[in-house]
């Protein structure tokens, strides 16, 4: 039995392929393109929501990235990238895994969905939600001012769940790293693993490591630019 990977390009579901990669095991992974911004009709049906990621395992299908990666942990982990109970890093491990579903998408995604919806910059409703997209950033810069990953001294599955939204996001919701130099180097250390870099090459090929992690956005998804363009913008 393979566990199968349903990956959507430049998706979330890159959390799934990296922790597979992190984890060095074996895995079907099956790729999608968008069309051409969101997810195709074949991957749609692979559940009612129309959700990436998608697992397969046997007779378990999956999806959230959040139940995908918990489950891949506790099935495939044996105990690899997960502080046990009573570890020091154990309540920071617990807090920015769901931190990252439960604060930092949804407050930086509020801008994106405003932000298409024609909504510029001067608009109160906006200024309101870059006031906390500033506060969210600054609050996880402060934390890589004093450990080297989110949980703490060692790299785990909460750093998996918070990457995407630093990197592979921006490719919807082009903002600055700049003025967050902490985020900045831990984004350099990602860049460094040999898992995140398998990850990306497996399942984004088009997609550059250095650009992704770097301060400036990286390239905009191609759907998403080609619908701002034929709209003027």
């Amino acid at each position: 039995m393979t566990l199968t990977v349903h990956h959507l390009g430049v998706s979330q579901s890159d959390r799934v392929v990296w922790l597979c990669e992190e984890l060095g095991i074996e895995y079907d992974l099956k790729k999608y393109d968008r069309s051409p911004i969101m997810a195709p009709a074949e991957y749609k049906a692979l559940h009612p929501l129309g959700s990436a990621p998608v697992i397969e395992d046997g007779n378990v299908k999956l999806a959230e990235s959040g139940a995908c990666v918990e489950y891949i942990l506790k099935t495939y982990g044996d105990g690899r990238l997960t502080p046990e109970p009573g570890h020091e890093d154990y309540p920071e491990y617990l807090y920015w895994f769901h931190f990252a579903n439960g604060t930092l998408q949804p407050g930086l995604v509020k801008i994106m969905v405003l932000s298409t919806a024609g909504l510029g910059e001067s608009n109160e409703n906006v200024k309101r939600h870059y006031v906390r997209q500033r506060q969210l950033l600054e609050f996880m810069d402060q934390r890589l001012s004093k450990v080297p990953w989110l949980a703490g001294n060692q790299f785990t599955a909460a750093d998996i769940m918070n990457v995407c939204i630093l990197t592979t996001m921006r490719c919807f919701m082009p903002y600055d790293l700049g003025p967050y130099p902490n985020i900045l180097a831990y984004l350099g250390r990602i860049a460094a693993r040999d898992g995140y870099r398998r990850a990306v090459q497996k399942g984004d090929a088009d997609l550059d490591v250095e650009k992704l992690t770097g301060a400036a956005p990286p390239p905009m998804q191609r759907g998403l630019a080609a619908a701002l363009q034929a709209r003027g913008r």
